[in-house]
């Protein structure tokens, strides 16, 4: 290649990479599976090596991650998070065992499992957690102690009072409640998250810690990155004393001296990956000697002692023979591939969503075509492309009406979702009933899919309200339903008539409208039919909202099919008022920060405390802050505090504040 050539392909891939690292770092939501992005990073850094001058400050080689968020407080790393060398080949992993034997003598190698997750740094002061945070860039995370404390399997306290002590670990999804929650979003016509990895990103930057506690995310940790008071000298011993202290260390490591015990334990691991609870992407091979690290060395961008051997997707091919097509609860109408079964990540498959109708134009598939499926994060079957690219063909073409009850489908402008617009659609009315019935919205006890499947069957209920009049003798006529379970059911949905409105709210599923914008929503008009009244400019400026979501709830709210449920509500003694929790209004129009670990009360606790007496908890600092509330160890948010001004004050002066 020549100068000129390199010179427009350095600025393509970087155009590329650039993109593709904001929607993995900033946005959570990639496009790219690891092992295609690390392929054009790749091709890059060769570039460059082959043409330096070409090399830009800016380059994507020139950093070690992605860019910081800035939904947190910032935290700088005094030891860099930094990254490692990929390596996809033997012959890659032999040359890195070469180079290290030629450098120090007769070293010694740890082989350990390569997690699929979100890199964390975790800080412990005198035993106790003080902070967590995200790698980030490599030099900058973002603060999530908060969401970190709710991983149960993050040790709070350590079996020895040591000094200091900075680790490193991986925060992963398991499988299992991967799959939970993409069927809980798809259930909800919610756009799933794409893998475990994605999905743990996405959990652990979550604003409300009570999100991420629901997300049963899990961490193993694998590196020691300082520590103060006790002397290691190999990463073995450094593992071997992180499990002594408490902490859930990456499983399976094994320290080995030679290539070919090296290349069997990869095979090994590459083997059994798909039997694992958890997501690996490849195996880490890491001089095991401290010292003999430092004589090896670093390059400007990675560790010379250590590489990952990156394991390639498995990728099938099969003939794709019926397109069925799902209806879901806003009337969604979503093609789904039946194909031939194979096997893929160990297990057999046979379907995969082929989202929408662009989707299936863009990749030209039509029945009967031989397609290529992968399974993204190794867990959820995707289809990669059609090899059946004849330009006479005609792509599958979505139904005009919808398959379930024969109403004719439309697509919004600036949507790429074809819906189905009719109310009493059955398809509608199982999903919508499905939420309605959810632990986010109502939390009807003992109203599951199954439960509510067979109420529609026994034509029972037609929709949510109908729920309102059912009866124990009702419940009794169909199969599924004893004296007890009748009972149960009978006074968990005369409970949920007393729930706060927002619960309501949330449950009627209105289009891009959760749990926390239905609280706003009721924190301002105080009543349903305050909402139902509201303007779109009136609810677009609540903090938070924006023109799209304030359009959908007036459109949703003002449907009469909407209206004639609502009112069923009403009749059969639904709660459509909000009764906000504060007991007076003290801290009206204040803003109070937390930082640090509390005595005698939880973050949470305090927060609750603020806002009875009509105040507003933050979770970062500005000059708009009132009060930052600081407790032990309080961190960077204490000192951003101190340097504009903000008053600060302790639990004491805190309690004073809120007494009676």
């Amino acid at each position: 290649m020549n100068f000129d050539d390199a010179k427009k392909r350095v600025s393509e891939l970087t155009d590329i990479i650039n993109y593709h690292s904001r929607l993995y770092y900033v946005e959570n939501n990639p496009e790219l599976e690891d092992y295609e992005f690390d392929r054009l990073m790749q091709e890059l850094k060769k570039l460059e090596e082959e043409f330096p001058s070409l090399i830009s400050p800016n380059s994507p080689t020139q950093r070690v991650g992605g860019e910081v968020g800035n939904q947190f407080e910032k935290v700088t790393h005094t030891v860099q998070m930094g990254s490692l060398q990929d390596v996809f080949s033997f012959e890659r992993v032999k040359e890195f065992v070469e180079r290290v034997s030629q450098t120090v003598s007769s070293p010694e190698f740890v082989v350990e499992p390569k997690i699929d997750g979100l890199s964390v740094s975790l800080e412990y002061r005198n035993g106790e957690l003080a902070r967590g945070s995200t790698r980030g860039d490599g030099f900058v995370g973002e603060d999530v102690t908060a969401n970190i404390r709710t991983i149960k399997s993050v040790p709070l306290t350590l079996t020895e009072k040591i000094e200091y002590l900075e680790v490193r670990g991986e925060v992963y999804m398991p499988k299992s409640s991967f799959e939970k929650l993409v069927t809980e979003q798809e259930l909800n016509d919610e756009q799933p998250f794409k893998n475990p990895r994605n999905a743990a990103s996405g959990s652990l930057r979550q604003k409300d810690p009570n999100i991420t506690s629901k997300r049963n995310l899990d961490i193993f940790v694998f590196n020691v990155q300082q520590i103060i008071g006790k002397t290691l000298v190999s990463h073995k011993q450094s593992l071997d004393y992180l499990k002594s202290l408490g902490f859930k260390v990456i499983p399976e490591y094994v320290k080995l001296s030679n290539f070919s015990d090296i290349e069997k334990r990869i095979r090994e691991i590459g083997e059994n990956r798909f039997k694992l609870p958890y997501d690996i992407d490849g195996v880490v091979i890491k001089t095991d000697d401290f010292s003999q690290r430092e004589q090896i060395g670093y390059t400007t961008k990675v560790p010379k002692w250590a590489v990952a051997y990156k394991f390639p997707p498995e990728e099938k091919q099969t003939k794709l023979i019926d397109i069925e097509v799902n209806v879901g609860r806003t009337g969604a109408i979503t093609p789904v591939a039946v194909f031939e079964p194979i096997l893929l990540a160990g297990t057999s498959v046979s379907r995969a969503t082929l989202h929408n109708q662009d989707f299936i134009d863009e990749l030209n598939i039509s029945v009967g075509d031989t397609i290529t499926v992968r399974k993204a994060g190794d867990i959820i079957p995707e289809v990669l492309n059609s090899l059946n690219d004849s330009t006479d063909k005609t792509p599958y073409r979505l139904p005009e009406f919808c398959p379930v009850c024969g109403a004719k489908a439309f697509r919004e402008e600036g949507e790429s979702v074809l819906r189905c617009p009719n109310y009493d659609c059955p398809a509608q009315i199982l999903r919508s009933i499905i939420h309605f019935a959810s632990k986010s919205a109502m939390n009807i006890e003992g109203l599951g899919p199954s439960n509510i499947q067979a109420l529609l069957d026994g034509k029972l209920i037609h929709s949510v309200a109908d729920l309102y009049d059912l009866t124990k003798e009702n419940l009794l006529t169909l199969e599924r339903f004893a004296e007890k379970s009748a009972n149960n059911l009978i006074e968990a949905i005369e409970k949920s008539k007393s729930n706060s409105l927002e619960r309501l709210l949330n449950g009627l599923g209105i289009r891009n409208i959760g749990s926390a914008s239905a609280k706003l929503l009721c924190q301002k008009f105080g009543s349903l039919d305050a909402i139902m009244s509201a303007k779109p400019d009136d609810i677009s400026r609540i903090e938070g909202f924006g023109d799209v979501m304030a359009e959908s709830v007036v459109k949703t709210l003002s449907e009469p099919h909407m209206r004639s449920i609502i009112e069923h509500l009403k009749k059969r003694g639904v709660n459509t008022e909000y009764h906000s929790s504060v007991v007076d209004n003290r801290f009206e129009g204040l803003t109070f920060v937390l930082t640090g670990t509390l005595e005698s009360m939880t973050r949470d606790e305090a927060k609750a405390i603020i806002e009875k007496f009509g105040g507003k908890a933050s979770g970062s600092v500005s000059k708009k802050t009132s009060y930052v509330l600081a407790g032990e160890d309080a961190g960077s948010k204490l000192t951003k505090a101190q340097q504009l001004g903000i008053k600060i004050i302790n639990e004491q002066e805190f309690k004073e504040m809120t007494a009676d």
